[in-house]
């Protein structure tokens, strides 16, 4: 099957991809810019001690954001991190995991070791979304179940297989690179609960494992027959229950590349929050709606999208970010949830934690059985004798309801912390420009 899954991707040549592709390639990469930008800031005193720990400026890495060099795991470790914390990182609704924070973080330092043109970085990146979207899809929903984080799991074998594609490995190095990272591959989702900061360390350590890896297949250790299906291999490991097709069957399984596929947020929570957010700003300006009315909200999503997101008891800022009551409240009340609306100032606001008391999460039967070719949810608010009612099948940023170029390059601006003319030169040079990566990292930092 490791074979097969191999063939697959290396048929898959940049001469072939069309052009529309690309340019949604640097979409994804300017959307990882501004999320690792603006999460840089904000873990930047644990990253820096972090990094001096280490021995400080050791290696030639750039550390966004900071202003740092590192080793290349160690950058790769470092803005992995930083682009998940804030919850503004894209994903795709099937496989159940983010891509690129993963992806552009392993790819990144090797760009600029390696001198590789903006060409050969966003070809990585695209087989990079390929293979870690077709591997989640494939243990989906059995990885998340068994309470593995995909986006640790299958994102440390894409990241390595963008990597070796960007630097046009044979089959054997990708075979061995492959190998390298399916036995790397980890992640828990435990990491999510009681406030805890180390729900991003799932994306940081799989781009530093997907280095580590890729540069082992380049050595060419030597790899097993069969590290995906072997009887004690990835699919074993990882899931009850394989779709295989997902790594067999390119063209019975997707009419579209992946990385065309995926989400991009606008709401700095968990995306099983989005349809509930979306359906609170649209109850929000319903005729006659009052806060002070409120009595009761029931949310009714799919069964996955309730546990370890029903909770009314908020903890901090990453508590925050997974709770749907909370994200609801916030909404609610100030008509949006950006990232201000998931800081300390708002996370403490008495009135938006009254009101997340009084949401119910409730697992429902049609939109479970919808999931996961729609992520749904229905909201119910009870003010007396009056019910306000909002449903929301696709959220904004689903390629059914995509945010559009103006929104996306709003995003930017607001998230990367950098003057409006050097935010618009990075603009300008990630979409209409064959950028030096390492021009690019210099003026992000």
């Amino acid at each position: 099957m490791t074979d097969l899954f191999l063939n697959n991707l290396m048929s898959i040549l940049p001469e072939c991809i069309p052009a529309e592709v690309y340019k949604h390639a640097r979409v994804c990469f300017l959307d990882y810019l501004a999320c690792t930008l603006a999460g840089a800031k904000f873990f930047s005193e644990k990253s820096n001690e972090y990094l001096d720990a280490l021995g400080g400026e050791i290696g030639k890495a750039s550390v966004l954001g900071l202003g740092r060099k590192a080793t290349m795991q160690t950058a790769a470790l470092i803005n992995g991190l930083n682009a998940h914390v804030v919850e503004l990182d894209d994903g795709h609704r099937k496989g159940a995991l983010h891509v690129g924070a993963t992806v552009f973080s392993a790819l990144l330092p090797v760009a600029e070791k390696e001198g590789l043109s903006a060409q050969d970085l966003l070809y990585g990146a695209i087989i990079g979304y390929e293979t870690t979207i077709r591997l989640a899809c494939a243990v989906q929903p059995g990885n998340k179940l068994r309470g593995y984080h995909a986006t640790g799991t299958c994102g440390t074998v894409g990241a390595a297989m963008g990597i070796a594609t960007a630097l046009h490995f044979d089959f054997d190095q990708m075979k061995s690179a492959l190998s390298a990272a399916v036995t790397s591959a980890a992640g828990v989702l435990e990491m999510q609960e009681d406030n805890a900061d180390l729900k991003p360390l799932n994306v940081g350590r799989a781009a530093m494992d997907a280095v580590s890896a890729a540069y082992l297949g380049k050595a060419r250790f030597k790899a097993p027959n069969d590290a995906l299906g072997g009887k004690r291999g990835f699919f074993k490991v990882m899931t009850d229950e394989p779709k295989t097709q997902y790594v067999t069957d390119f063209a019975g399984t997707s009419e579209k590349m992946m990385i065309e596929q995926a989400y991009m947020k606008s709401y700095a929570s968990c995306r099983h929050t989005h349809p509930a957010i979306e359906c609170a700003l649209q109850i929000r300006k319903k005729d006659g709606f009052r806060l002070d009315a409120v009595d009761s909200i029931v949310i009714r999503t799919y069964k996955l999208a309730v546990s370890g997101h029903d909770h009314a008891e908020i903890l901090g800022v990453s508590s925050a970010k997974m709770s749907m009551p909370y994200s609801v409240a916030v909404a609610l009340v100030t008509g949006n949830a950006g990232l201000d609306e998931f800081s300390e100032t708002y996370v403490g606001n008495t009135e938006i934690l009254a009101l997340a008391k009084k949401v119910s999460v409730v697992a429902d039967d049609e939109f479970t059985a919808l999931c996961p070719s729609k992520r749904a949810a229905s909201m119910e608010v009870v003010c007396g004798e009056k019910i306000y009612s909002a449903r929301v099948d696709y959220p904004k940023g689903e390629p059914e309801n995509p945010l559009t170029d103006e929104e996306l390059n709003q995003k930017f601006r607001a998230l990367c912390g950098l003057d409006a003319d050097v935010a618009e030169k990075i603009v300008k040079m990630v979409m209409k420009e064959d950028f030096a990566v390492e021009n690019l990292v210099s003026i992000c930092n």
